[in-house]
């Protein structure tokens, strides 16, 4: 699988305040032969400032929830990215945007679908996690939700960039599907572990070009797209939704990361007990999850995708802090850091520099 076997440096020292957080901005057919060397800069520093600004966060002891939604609302705004601004244009010219968030402590969620006046979709998600008794809402009803809970909202011009326009038009004029121009899935998102030992992940995307009918990828499905347990990983997922939603591919990973282990579950002292939460509530597996384990879930997941006909890519954090990607397209606009040093980002499918 091109993208495969991208491990993490030297697992971080278990004895030491560790974070980890690491960030995507889409995946498909992305190689040099596309892309100017101005424009690849471009995004690279799009990429750098939002993994900046997440790795502040946790470097200054912040929670992986903040982090991961400081990272994302900058790609949000940035209309270089497939989501809130820039996000691409349905088949009848809007721009609908979806987004999803995850809390590993308790695998509490939210999220939203079909909004089209939200600002930054990936904070109305983490509102419909906190305050209302609900995972997903979606299109006027998470928008009426929005209203209630101080949510900033930006008129259509907003979202609005003349290449999403100019590829809408090319698949109405000449009968293309939305994986003729759509050469990259946009889609944006973000994984941590903070000081704490907490996993969170978060998803945003605009779907895809020329959708029709309120078609739901698996950026804001629970599972498919987003998924966090402190017990084994956070993933947060872009590609053709439609197959990532097949295979559940974010809480396969997990789930697979975590049977594999072979280890009985932590449980939690009390004061760890997530609020609300009354039985025993199992917090971690014991021991490390070697990174090769959580690469071989990774890889085996994208693998069903293929097998299916999808194509894409993951991002993941282990409680370990090990920042891994598996993606079986050209390229994916990616990045890392760690409290060990590590700080990279990348877009084409080659090896990133110490990565084994």
């Amino acid at each position: 699988m091109l993208g495969g076997q991208v491990l993490a440096q030297d697992a971080l020292a278990v004895d030491s305040p560790k974070w980890s957080i690491a960030i995507h901005g889409g995946a498909g057919t992305i190689t040099r032969e596309r892309m100017t060397p101005e424009l690849e800069a471009q995004y690279e520093a799009a990429l750098q400032n939002a993994l900046d600004a997440g790795a502040k966060i946790l470097a200054d002891g912040g929670s992986a929830l903040d982090a991961i939604q400081a990272a994302i609302v900058l790609m949000e705004d940035d209309p270089k990215f497939n989501a809130g601004r820039g996000a691409v244009y349905t088949w009848d010219g809007a721009n609908e945007l979806d987004a999803s968030i995850m809390d590993g402590r308790d695998r509490s969620a939210g999220a939203v679908t079909g909004v089209t006046s939200i600002k930054n979709p990936i904070l109305l998600a983490d509102k419909v996690r906190t305050e209302s008794v609900h995972v997903f809402l979606s299109g006027k009803g998470a928008e009426e939700f929005a209203a209630t809970q101080d949510i900033e909202t930006a008129e259509p011009e907003w979202f609005e960039t003349e290449s999403r326009k100019r590829a809408l038009e090319r698949v109405k004029a000449e009968q293309l599907s939305a994986l003729d121009v759509d050469h990259k899935f946009g889609t944006v998102g973000a994984v941590a572990l903070d000081q704490d030992g907490n996993l969170a992940a978060g998803t945003s995307t605009g779907g895809m070009t020329a959708k029709r009918w309120g078609r739901i990828g698996d950026a804001p499905v629970i599972g498919a797209g987003t998924y966090a347990d402190n017990r084994s990983c956070a993933v947060s997922a872009t590609g053709w939704g439609e197959y990532f939603i097949r295979v559940g591919v974010a809480q396969e990973i997990c789930t697979l990361i975590r049977v594999h282990s072979s280890r009985e579950p932590v449980i939690c002292d009390e004061d760890q007990i997530p609020s609300g939460t009354e039985r025993a509530y199992p917090c971690r597996l014991p021991g490390n999850i070697e990174p090769e384990i959580a690469q071989a879930a990774a890889d085996y997941a994208m693998d069903e995708v293929q097998a299916l006909g999808g194509d894409g890519g993951i991002i993941l954090v282990t409680p370990e802090g090990h920042a891994l990607y598996s993606f079986n397209t050209a390229g994916m606009y990616r990045g890392r850091a760690t409290s060990e040093g590590v700080n990279e980002v990348a877009i084409f499918g080659e090896v990133l520099a110490g990565e084994e």
